[in-house]
């Protein structure tokens, strides 16, 4: 099969004229080069086949299905979460203002539509708690990610097969898992005391600003809409299976380092700006090497797709956070690379950030920012859980192939 295709052949496999080929060429749309000759010019037939391709899914949406998962137009139809003109909502209130007081669990009832009271005397744990303190002797050792990839498939395991079948008995099981993910995180048994509290109780801070500090960080990454770990619960969850399996998927999707893993990334940014002896020297030799794409294309929590002018959880976070740090504490110094990075390339703090620089004013241990951040986003995942079983579809987008066709016979 010849790899190249002269101007008729190219035009009448896209079903349009010679001409408008030749525009297509000038508008960059396709490439062309000279025959052996240099008398006429010649088509990529793979490069034409995939433009052919596109102007027929075009025609059934195909152009909207090519931006839907790159920060594009809506995929799914939800009643949770709404990120519009730099403002987040929890069904229509405002996320921001509700980080200010609320608790996570609050926001749970929110989001589950149900009540405060009704989560707060739900079971701690629907397994039994010699069988919990057994496996966490068993993982104790582990990274608070690992464990509780381990713990939630294994308390799946004692759980029924089907998610629950009655509102009750979900809420029940929806208590379970967020109570479940945090207790295998913290290494600690399921506890209905605000969430919190456990942290602070498991990370010794006894203040009560930065206690704070810890619930608004946690309400904060309650949900964010279709992130690739939400998009992940909610196609898990379409297929039938347990709300065990579907946090699961969410949790391993979380922990990479373009999403929540990012924390990670932030920690080592801040860790190298505190050993380099000029900050500025050192954002312009690591910037320069984002330039040249050794690194990646920009500074690990700075600048946010969804918020040209700044994420206002990260606004929020560390905003509680100066007034809370110790006399003596990073805080100075990761403002000041906050700053510095502002007035380079004007790109604003994200979420992850923030929650990296609570892990080091706080002197909380390392890891700590993913904790807060999968703890408070389970109660986002199990909302959409609840939403995407309700709405009983199977989730199945369909791939636009481009690869080659061999010749029918």
């Amino acid at each position: 099969m010849s790899t190249h295709l002269t101007a008729t052949e190219a035009a009448a496999l896209l079903g349009i004229s010679v001409p408008t080929l030749y525009a297509y060429v000038s508008r960059g749309m396709l490439a062309s080069s000279p025959d052996a000759h240099g008398k006429h010019r010649l088509y990529d037939a793979g490069e034409v086949r995939r433009l052919a391709r596109r102007k027929a899914d075009g025609k059934r949406a195909g152009k909207v299905a090519q931006k839907v998962l790159d920060w594009g137009v809506p995929v799914l139809e939800s009643s949770i979460t709404l990120i519009a003109d730099g403002r987040l909502l929890y069904r229509g209130h405002d996320a921001i203002e509700l980080a200010r007081a609320a608790s996570l669990e609050d926001v749970a009832a929110l989001l589950w539509e149900c009540s405060a009271r009704r989560i707060a005397e739900a079971p701690s744990a629907p397994l039994g708690m010699a069988q919990w303190a057994a496996w966490l002797k068993l993982w104790g050792d582990s990274t608070p990610l690992d464990r509780a990839l381990v713990l939630l498939p294994a308390a799946a395991a004692q759980m029924p097969r089907v998610w629950a079948q009655g509102r009750d008995a979900q809420l029940d099981t929806a208590c379970g898992v967020m109570r479940l993910l945090a207790a295998a995180m913290m290494s600690a048994a399921p506890s209905n005391d605000p969430l919190h509290r456990q942290l602070a109780a498991a990370w010794g801070v006894r203040n009560r600003q930065q206690t704070g500090v810890l619930r608004a960080a946690l309400v904060a990454c309650a949900d964010h809409e279709l992130n690739a770990s939400t998009f992940t619960v909610r196609c898990i969850t379409s297929t039938g299976t347990h709300l065990f399996g579907a946090v699961a998927g969410g949790l391993a999707a979380l922990s990479g380092p373009r999403h929540g893993g990012e924390t990670a990334r932030v920690a080592a940014l801040l860790d190298e700006a505190a050993r380099s002896p000029d900050l500025d020297r050192y954002l312009a030799t690591r910037l320069a090497h984002h330039e040249d794409g050794r690194y990646g294309a920009v500074l690990p929590g700075f600048g946010h797709p969804l918020y040209p002018q700044g994420d206002p959880r990260a606004r929020l976070l560390l905003e509680m956070l100066l007034e809370s740090a110790p006399a003596r504490s990073p805080m100075t110094e990761i403002h000041a690379l906050a700053r510095a990075v502002h007035d380079t390339t004007g790109a604003e703090p994200t979420v992850d950030f923030a929650l990296a620089a609570i892990e080091r004013v706080l002197g909380l241990p390392a890891g700590a920012a993913f904790t807060l951040f999968a703890a408070g986003r389970v109660v986002g995942w199990i909302a959409h859980a609840m939403e995407q079983s309700a709405d009983g579809r199977l989730i199945r987008p369909r791939a636009r192939y481009i690869g080659e066709v061999e010749a029918a016979r």
